[in-house]
């Protein structure tokens, strides 16, 4: 048996190569890559954070063979068109070379013996003539904008425009990417964009004209059946096997996520001292239990995100402490972590009020109702840190909803009790 590494089998974020699950019976392949077949149309790819959209999509559309803008990393029209350009390797100015050609003449004098073929020498001066073709040339030069030279660019290279995390880009950002591109997508050039559920008519509302001209390819939720396919194919390439009770608990605890399952059974078998295919089979022995495994997953996955989020943004003035009824303390931002954490909402919505219900019940006194939507407004665009590609919240301030998008802090939220127990958080 070929011996292989535990991290290159159970890759959590990564693009897995012995533990891809394709899902063939649903045909999402095929259908994104009908994009390449002179859809004409738009394509947006949704599904929650971490659901597979991004994998899914670099199978079809490998970054070799496409430019990927990642939309977390995109703060301007112009930055994304610069990203576009140096991908392509291209320019944004152009040069022109006109020549046209002069004829120049001259004579040489000197001593020399003329030799006739056949005849006798004779000696005397020798003077020849010449003739010089000269080329003279003149340059002119034209700046492009960003935008028409990525456009040109992308016509010229025939390659794929995919845009990873859509939604977290302005509306304005958007309507103007959206209608950019409009004219590439209508002769048939593949742009896709990634988006989560909720956003995915993002395209439609920034551009009206784009109405009939988006294809939707919406990954569906994981069943547990889909998520056991990563295990059972991977822990025997290891020769590890596993005790039935651990691989349900690691299946349910997962959230849907096929990221949180490669993360799950990686660390569970690294944990266990398995780094590699075994010479013989037997079951992994972790030194610790699998829920502390899990505990400890939560703490060092989304520990900084929370940390990011409870900070908040920064203030003038000093918050205001809130008395929490079982004896804590702590500012608005750690009050509301905590009311959401009480919900265990998973990947999902939760409603305003259900925020405000259980912020009645942890505090002695309830905020205001425009306090409340200020928090939740201003963590929807908060980040763990700068390299972090987009926020795990997002608050719909027309409905008064907040989704938790990332399955990451979903699972934080259910395993990572301990940081909601920490008493006098610093305000």
């Amino acid at each position: 048996m070929i011996k292989l590494r535990t991290r290159n089998i159970f890759v959590p974020g990564g693009q897995p190569e012995y533990t891809y699950v394709a899902r063939d019976e649903h045909g999402l392949e095929a259908e994104l890559r009908s994009a390449s077949d002179n859809l004409c149309k738009l394509v947006a790819v949704t599904g929650p954070t971490k659901s597979g959209k991004s994998v899914l999509t670099k199978r079809v559309y490998p970054k070799s063979d496409a430019v990927w803008i990642d939309g977390g990393s995109v703060k301007s029209e112009d930055d994304l068109w610069s990203q576009v350009v140096d991908q392509l390797s291209g320019a944004t100015a152009t040069a022109t070379t006109t020549e046209h050609t002069g004829t120049t003449t001259g004579s040489a004098e000197g001593a020399g013996e003329i030799g006739v073929p056949f005849l006798t020498k004779a000696s005397g001066r020798v003077t020849a003539s010449h003739a010089h073709a000269k080329r003279v040339g003149s340059v002119t030069s034209r700046e492009v904008t960003l935008r028409a030279a990525a456009l040109r660019q992308l016509e010229a290279s025939k390659k794929p425009l995919v845009i990873d995390d859509f939604h977290y880009l302005s509306p304005e950002l958007q309507g103007a990417i959206v209608r950019a591109v409009k004219a590439l997508v209508f002769a048939g050039h593949p742009v896709v964009l990634l988006a989560i559920p909720h956003r995915r008519y993002d395209a439609v509302r920034v551009e009206r004209e784009m109405t009939g001209r988006v294809h939707q390819i919406g990954i569906p939720a994981w069943t547990i059946s889909e998520l056991r396919t990563i295990p059972s194919v991977g822990l025997p390439l290891l020769n590890a096997t596993i005790d039935d009770s651990v691989l349900a608990l690691f299946l349910n605890e997962s959230l849907g996520s096929p990221h949180l399952v490669q993360e799950f059974f990686r660390e569970y078998c690294i944990k266990g001292g398995v780094e590699e295919t075994r010479p013989m089979k037997a079951p992994i022995t972790a030194a610790a239990s699998p829920q502390d495994l899990l505990t400890a997953i939560a703490a060092n996955l989304s520990r900084p995100v929370f940390d990011a989020l409870a900070r908040g943004p920064r203030e003038r003035t000093k918050r205001l402490s809130r008395a929490f009824r079982d004896g804590r303390s702590g500012d608005i931002y750690f009050a509301v972590l905590n009311a959401i954490a009480v919900k265990k909402p998973g990947v999902g919505r939760l409603e305003y009020s259900e925020i405000r219900d259980a912020l009645n019940e942890l505090l002695q006194k309830l905020p205001q109702a425009h306090e409340i939507s200020r928090v939740l407004e201003h963590m929807a665009t908060i980040r763990a840190d700068q390299e972090a590609s987009a926020p795990v919240l997002d608050w719909d301030k027309e409905h008064r909803r907040l989704h938790i998008t990332d399955p990451y802090f979903a699972f934080f939220l259910r395993w990572g009790g301990d940081v909601f127990l920490e008493g006098h958080h610093k305000a």
